[in-house]
C-alpha cells in the first residue's frame, strides 16, 4: 500500500534528523563501492546530503539509486564497548604492587648489591605507575 501523494509531499516537507543523513550517506557509500557511482557523483551527492534539512531534499540525494538498494541501506556492525576493570580489582591490585615492593626492597637491601637496588626501584617505580594507572582508568 503506497501513500496519497498528499501525505508524500508533507512527510517531505519534515525535517530529517541527523541519523537520517547519516543512513543515506552510508547508502551513498554502499552504492559507489558498487561502483554504480562516478566518484564526482559521488562527492556532489555526499554534499548535497550533508546540506540536506528535509526528507524531500533527501530523497532528491538519492533519486535514481535503484529502490531495492534505497529500501534496506546496509547495517552498521556493532560497536564494542571498552571493558572496564573494576575499582576494587584495581584497588586490590594496587595493594598488592605495594606489598611486593616493600618484600622486594628488604630482599635487595639485603642482598647488599647496588646494581639490584637501582634494579629494584626502576622496576617499582614502573609498577607504580601502572597501578595508579590502572586505578584512574577503573574510575
Amino acid at each position: 500500500m503506497r501513500p496519497e501523494p498528499g501525505a508524500q509531499a508533507a512527510a517531505a516537507g519534515l525535517r530529517a534528523s541527523r541519523a537520517d543523513r547519516e543512513r543515506v550517506i552510508e547508502l551513498l557509500k554502499a552504492v559507489f563501492a558498487q561502483g554504480r557511482l562516478a566518484r564526482d557523483e559521488f562527492d556532489t551527492r555526499i554534499g548535497q546530503a550533508l546540506a540536506s534539512r528535509t526528507y524531500g531534499e533527501l530523497a532528491a540525494v538519492t533519486a535514481g539509486i535503484p529502490v531495492e538498494l534505497t529500501a534496506a541501506p546496509p547495517g552498521r556492525p556493532p560497536v564494542r564497548a571498552r571493558r572496564r576493570i573494576p575499582f576494587n580489582t584495581a584497588v586490590t591490585g594496587g595493594a598488592c604492587m605495594a606489598v611486593l615492593v616493600n618484600v622486594g626492597m628488604v630482599a635487595a637491601l639485603l642482598s647488599r648489591s647496588p646494581v639490584a637496588v637501582v634494579l629494584f626501584v626502576v622496576f617499582s617505580v614502573i609498577g607504580v605507575i601502572l597501578a595508579i594507572g590502572a586505578m584512574i582508568t577503573a574510575r
